[in-house]
């Protein structure tokens, strides 16, 4: 076939339960000069795609251990790879929850492998070569300062020494400034921030585990001029100390 010229090696993550699907897919994205991984169910799904970092996921929604609109979810806490679900669900409003959960294309079962592959193809050439950083803007507040293109943040030219769930909690503060972000909300992003590097999946952080976070942050950050303000009952937001 090959139908994606590419000057990298796309890496695609086949999340499906069924063995004589992820085995079909595969072949027929290797053809076409892609790395395939599987995986099936939603947390083995999880622990791909935080190690392997894809260029694309295709996603079955029913898996043994959950559902695939939650897996969605919890990865659109932390990534932005395009995700095509495949799914023999044909309900149209299973499609638009797909859709609004973060999904980026949706293809029935039983499908074409000519038209899966060409939805992949489109899919990775609107994702752009990984191997160049992404221009995406730095983010500032204060004198904070998230890099655009490495995953650091910064206090002026100094890099902020953050344990990883520290730097977690300020990233997700960082990525909504001005907006409050909820404790479940952190939760599902240090859950998400976890399995990208190994952790444990019962290793649950509680109510109290955030505030002892969100308490260290503030201390490392007391002199970059933003601040972490409580917004009793509702959760936490980031903002320059001026505007205060």
């Amino acid at each position: 076939m090959r139908a994606m010229p590419f000057t990298f090696t796309p890496t695609v993550l086949v999340i499906d339960d069924e063995p004589h699907i992820r085995r079909f897919v595969r072949a027929a994205l290797e053809e076409e000069g892609c790395e395939v991984h599987e995986a099936d169910r939603v947390e083995r799904g999880l622990i791909e795609a935080g190690t392997r970092q894809p260029d694309a996921v295709i996603l079955d929604l029913g898996l043994p251990d959950g559902d695939g609109m939650q897996l969605i979810r919890v990865l659109r806490t932390w990534t932005e790879v395009p995700v095509l679900v495949l799914s023999a669900r044909v309900d149209e409003r299973d499609k638009i929850e797909a859709l609004d959960a973060g999904a980026d294309d949706y293809l029935l079962k039983p499908f074409e492998m000519l038209e899966l592959v060409a939805r992949v193809g489109a899919l990775l050439r609107r994702r752009g070569d990984p191997t160049e950083p992404a221009a995406r803007p730095d983010i500032l507040v204060g004198r904070l300062r998230m890099s655009g293109v490495e995953r650091r943040i910064f206090v002026d030219a100094a890099p902020l020494e953050l344990s990883p769930r520290e730097f977690a909690v300020l990233e997700l503060l960082m990525l909504r400034q001005g907006r409050v972000v909820s404790k479940v909300q952190l939760q599902d992003h240090l859950a998400s921030f976890g399995h990208a590097i190994g952790e444990a999946s019962h290793d649950v952080v509680g109510d109290t585990a955030i505030e002892v976070y969100v308490h260290r942050v503030r201390r490392k950050i007391e002199h970059s001029e933003a601040e972490i303000v409580t917004v009793r009952g509702f959760g936490y937001l980031l903002q320059a100390r001026a505007a205060a």
